[in-house]
């Protein structure tokens, strides 16, 4: 049996409604609008946490991010009413990833773009990728211009685009696989993780022009969008207040997003011109929502509430695209899936089958893709971290149409059915307590089973909100109380 091509994509911090087959009617996206028509666009695919690390180890290992021990993006943290809690920042190297898995049944294994799963030695090629460009312990790059300063990609020429660069890179990785390539004869994974959208917010000028001529005819204030909200729950922020974009409007996001679209298009006709297309299974998703709530919040996710870092689906519902040739065309899936299913079902297509030493949390999708049914069960978040737009501690499970969501510092259960409600504005849990209380014992027995940490009372919150005790750094350690670091050291 050969085995088909694989491609994942993944996009950092793009919003479920980015994409004009998600409802955008700001932002040009053609080339994945036609990905969708070519394949099957999930409507209630979520990543597996609200920030990017956690979702991406998440996606390597097929396992929930409390699980690997990875809780929030790596080398952040912040206090509130409660303290940070301990997770790794690296990625243990005890874990098994799809790289080692797929590069065990014969595949050539290559990773384009932003990792943030750890420093040197923990890097792309040290989890199982032959191949390895761009990535590193980088969150974000200080500029998407050339020069980059990223230690896994040379600097090209000067002003060259680095979304434009990685695609480059991907491009001639995939040619070595086409038919009459070098590698012709050996199955590629190809891992593309663009930067893009992630901050800094910057596009090409010529693009940022047309979308600021389309705000103008539209009669969109991009400024005027922005409404200011309340004060941060997190200490380090408590001087600043949340501020929500109302409507997409933001010219140099827009731009942004276009770009990674007609980059993901040469991509696509590539792998079609190639004649690989019918031989290949792609994924496109977002590590998570959109990020609408701070940090010059350059999107909005409406209909659905807030975005990056928060539990509300702003936060965790993502765009989920798959095609290629052996998927069926055109179909549109409401059922549940999250990120660790990715990885199985990767691991599905290539006909291999997950590790059975280890707790396996994701369920292959595969047979939407052919337009069967599947029961996906519920899916668990848990994310006992102050985020650095807005959102607190919580943790959520989503059963069939409903969704629990547990808010730690005040143990407040709030249930929705994000089916008809996918704002979450009506909240079901006094209308609906055997419901309620059923989710929650659910979500209770699993983070129990996974031993998921929930942080504790800040002892020092008055002091720290008022000045007179130092804040934590952004490793949640206070000066002169070194015990309260909240890193772990990962195996």
């Amino acid at each position: 049996m050969r085995h088909p091509h694989l491609i994942q994509i993944v996009i950092d911090d793009l919003g479920w409604a980015d994409l004009g087959c998600y409802g955008s009617s700001f932002y040009d996206t053609p080339n994945l609008d036609r990905l969708a028509a070519r394949g099957v666009r999930f409507t209630d695919a979520y990543a597996s946490c609200p920030v990017c690390s956690p979702t991406r180890a998440s996606l390597m290992t097929g396992r929930y991010p409390a699980r690997v021990g990875i809780t929030n993006y790596i080398r952040g943290n912040a206090w509130g009413r409660l303290m940070g809690v301990p997770y790794f920042d690296r990625l243990p190297k005890t874990e098994r990833t799809v790289a080692q898995l797929l590069g065990e049944a014969g595949y050539r294994t290559a990773h384009v773009g932003k990792w943030h799963l750890g420093g040197a030695g923990y890097w792309p090629n040290d989890f199982g990728f032959d191949v390895n460009v761009g990535g590193c312990d980088m969150g974000c790059p200080s500029t998407y211009f050339s020069p980059y300063d990223i230690p896994t990609l040379p600097d090209g020429p000067a002003g060259e685009y680095l979304t434009d660069r990685l695609t480059g890179e991907a491009l001639a990785i995939v040619a070595e696989h086409a038919p009459g390539g070098p590698r012709a004869a050996t199955p590629l994974f190809l891992n593309l993780w663009h930067y893009a959208v992630h901050t800094p917010i910057q596009a090409p000028p010529a693009l940022v022009e047309k979308y600021e001529a389309r705000a103008r005819e539209r009669g969109l204030d991009p400024a005027a969008a922005l409404v200011e909200g309340e004060a941060f729950s997190c200490l380090h922020k408590k001087d600043e207040r949340i501020v929500r974009r109302t409507v997409q409007s933001d010219p140099a996001y827009a731009a942004m997003v276009e770009n990674l679209d007609t980059n993901l298009g040469r991509l696509f006709d590539a792998l079609e011109a190639s004649g690989m297309w019918d031989d290949c299974l792609v994924l496109f998703t977002s590590d998570n929502g959109g990020l609408s709530t701070a940090e010059g919040s350059p999107t909005c996710n409406a209909p659905l509430s807030e975005g990056k870092g928060w539990m509300t689906d702003g936060g965790n519902r993502v765009c989920l695209i798959a095609a290629g040739g052996a998927v069926a065309a055109g179909m549109v899936c409401p059922t549940p899936v999250t990120s660790p299913d990715l990885m199985t079902t990767l691991l599905d297509a290539a006909g291999l089958t997950p590790p059975t030493d280890v707790e396996i949390d994701g369920r292959s999708f595969l047979p939407l893709l052919r337009g069967e049914t599947m029961e996906r069960g519920p899916i668990f978040w848990h994310y006992p971290h102050y985020s650095n737009q807005g959102g607190t501690p919580s943790a959520a499970v989503r059963d069939g149409d409903f969704k629990l969501t547990e808010t730690f510092e005040d143990s407040r259960l709030q249930l929705f059915d994000v089916r008809r409600d996918p704002g979450e504005t009506h909240d079901l849990s006094e209308t609906r307590p055997e419901l309620r209380d059923r989710l929650h014992a659910s979500l209770r027995a699993w983070s129990a089973s996974i031993e998921a940490v929930t942080p504790p009372v800040n002892p020092y919150h008055d002091d720290m909100r008022t000045g007179r005790r130092p804040c934590a750094d952004g490793l949640g350690r206070v000066p002169g109380d070194d015990r309260l670091s909240v890193t772990a050291v990962a195996p």
